[in-house]
């Protein structure tokens, strides 16, 4: 019988698994979907052409690289000796080095071309010839992406959010390096399991994956709903 410690000890990387997944998706939304927009757009000039295609690259480096180099740059990045880090601290800004608010940079930094590529990908889709009748119907800029665009790109931003979403549920590397393990505070599930294992304690390590599998296959489902949604003409 599983004691309520044990319950305890499983339900809480659970948590913070999926309040960073939730939290990571919804920073996605409001700033990776101007992003993604903004890409697609046709460039005018052949600097601002170029620029895109290398953001672009940077932005799909999370795709090649292993997740512990990227975690590693980032734990550089936060710690007090460098970067961004170092300036906060020069300013009695505590890093964010160790906590939720730094797993959820490096979540961002990370799930970021599996949110962009999809909406992306959508936002080429549109018609060039109804943006240029939304240009002629209405000239604020603002009011074209959310009335026109946005609602043109929803099936993207929703596989979007769903892949992110799924994505940072199952992070390990990223997470463990700037992260750690805090109870309650910076340890997800995929590190608990981790701990779980080298303690042998199999049978708890084997009961969250099984949670985390049956979450997996619950939103595989729901991204190939979608998927196939998106490719009706």
């Amino acid at each position: 019988m599983i004691s309520e410690t044990l319950v305890s000890d499983m339900l809480s990387p659970i948590w913070v698994s999926i309040k960073l997944a939730g939290v990571t998706t919804l920073c996605l939304l409001l700033f990776a979907t101007p992003l993604a927009y903004w890409l697609a757009k046709p460039s005018r000039g052949n600097v601002v052409g170029h620029l895109k295609i290398l953001l672009m690259g940077v932005i799909a480096m999370p795709l090649v690289l292993p997740p512990t180099v990227i975690g590693f740059y980032l734990l550089l990045l936060m710690s007090p000796n460098f970067g961004i880090g170092k300036w906060l601290a020069e300013h009695n800004i505590s890093p964010f080095i160790f906590t939720f608010e730094g797993l959820v940079i490096g979540s961002i930094i990370y799930s970021l071309p599996f949110y962009v590529q999809p909406v992306y990908a959508q936002f080429l889709r549109i018609p060039r010839s109804v943006m240029e009748v939304a240009q002629l119907l209405e000239p604020n800029r603002l009011k074209r992406f959310i009335r026109v665009a946005l609602p043109q790109a929803r099936v993207g931003i929703v596989l979007g959010s769903l892949i992110s979403f799924a994505h940072t549920i199952g992070e390990f590397g990223v997470v463990l390096m700037i992260g750690g393990s805090i109870s309650g505070e910076t340890k997800v599930v995929s590190i608990a399991i981790y701990e779980q294992v080298e303690a042998l304690n199999y049978e708890t390590a084997h009961t969250m994956s099984i949670i985390l599998i049956v979450m997996g296959m619950i939103m595989v489902a729901l991204i190939a709903s979608v998927n196939k949604l998106n490719q009706r003409p």
